[in-house]
Formats: C-alpha cells, sequence, structure tokens
C-alpha cells in the first residue's frame, strides 16, 4: 500500500499542487475541518459514487488516523483504480496552520 505523509500533502499543496484528495470520514468529522479542495465521498458511500473517483492520476485518500482511508484504498485496488496514496495519520497528524 502506497502511503503519504499529511506533512508531504500539505507541502504539495502549498506548493500550488493539484491533488485529488477523497476524505471517506462521516458528515461530523468533516464538519470538524477538511483539508482544502478534498472531495468528501463517506466510507460506506464509496461502491455507488465510483464514478466521482478519478481513475487516471494520483488520488489520496483520507480519514481521522489512516485506517478506514486504507479500507478503502484496498477496496478501489481491488475495483481496477491505481495510483492510490493512504494518508498515515490521517486527520489526526494534520496540521491546519
Amino acid at each position: 500500500m502506497q502511503t503519504i505523509t499529511p506533512a508531504e500533502v500539505k507541502e504539495r499543496l502549498k506548493n500550488g499542487e493539484k491533488l485529488v484528495i477523497i476524505d471517506v470520514r462521516e458528515a461530523e468529522e468533516v464538519a470538524l475541518g477538511m483539508i482544502p479542495g478534498a472531495k468528501h465521498i463517506p466510507l460506506m458511500q464509496i461502491p455507488e459514487r465510483l464514478s466521482e473517483i478519478p481513475q487516471n492520476g494520483e488520488t489520496i485518500l483520507v480519514c481521522r488516523s489512516g485506517n478506514r482511508s486504507g479500507k478503502a484504498l484496498e477496496y478501489l485496488q481491488a475495483q481496477g483504480f491505481s495510483n492510490l496514496k493512504n494518508m498515515t495519520g490521517g486527520m489526526l497528524e494534520w496540521d491546519p496552520s
């Protein structure tokens, strides 16, 4: 499983990269804050919302701690998606400043 750290994501955003970030947390968690530009698709909705996830290019998956996003990554790989990365540590490690 490919991973990326919150610091790496933040640095790439700061450098102006346009990243595809999918936040798989629940609505009440997202209400507490989200990475700018991330798309919210709760984990349980991923199967019916596959068309919203790009097939080409890198996609970064995010949750609270990295556990659910890891499950999402495994599911998406099984559906034929590639170039997926799990953000280790999740939003617990994200520094909003």
